[in-house]
């Protein structure tokens, strides 16, 4: 078995990214300056690479019917993830995203109405607004959740997201394999790692109601899909 050395590491996130990251084609302007624009806005460069938004992209339009797809996400950011979900949701699908920066909503906000697709963005925080969209959106309404926000509250996410997809619907979950951690540091190292750690394991237990994998793309895809 071929080993994964941090040279090798590097060299395939390079390779999947020029071959997978964009549409077939180099990225059209808005995702290829997005990052771009963020950082001058003063948004934080920790979005998902352009080979993830891909991978979000197909899962997206797996679980879509013929009329769109309907789609929750956890932290925003700049739009850039949300973007690509909503590209796999289809022209009649929509996504839902949450994020509790001000600064980042207004940005992203910009962002998806420049991009004409059906996005509505709720400002606030995760834990907060995910038991209203519950209320709202009804349980089993939605096809595809994804987090990407506070680590520690991963699992709390989740046991929401369960409630909100559908049976066969994915809970998809970024940085399970590390962000300035990484999953393999020891236990205790980061409270960040743990909690992720511990997302991770019961994700991958029985008794999450999930079956569940996890791609190495960039820093760790956990996909799961509600049984």
């Amino acid at each position: 078995m071929t080993s994964m050395t941090p040279d090798r590491w590097a060299a395939t996130a390079t390779y999947l990214g020029e071959v997978f990251g964009g549409l077939g084609e180099p990225l059209d302007d808005q995702l290829a300056t997005l990052m771009d624009r963020g950082a001058a806005a003063g948004l934080p460069r920790i979005a998902v690479s352009a080979d993830v938004g891909r991978l979000l992209m197909v899962l997206a339009s797996l679980v879509s019917g013929p009329g769109g797809g309907r789609a929750v996400e956890v932290g925003t950011l700049g739009g850039y993830s949300g973007l690509w979900i909503a590209r796999g949701l289809g022209t009649g699908g929509r996504l839902t995203t949450i994020e509790a920066e001000p600064k980042h909503a207004a940005f992203a906000r910009a962002e998806f109405q420049r991009a004409g697709r059906r996005v509505e963005l709720r400002e606030g925080k995760g834990l907060e607004v995910l038991p209203r969209l519950l209320e709202e959106l009804g349980p089993a309404s939605c096809d595809m959740v994804f987090l990407d926000a506070i680590k520690s509250e991963y699992r709390a996410y989740a046991e929401h997201a369960a409630r909100l997809l559908r049976p066969g619907g994915l809970l998809v979950a970024d940085n399970c394999l590390g962000s300035h951690w990484w999953i393999t540091d020891p236990a205790g190292a980061d409270p960040a790692r743990d909690a992720v750690d511990a997302f991770n394991r019961w994700l991958g237990s029985p008794a999450s109601g999930f079956l569940a994998c996890c791609v190495a793309n960039r820093e760790g895809l956990a996909v799961a899909r509600r049984l």
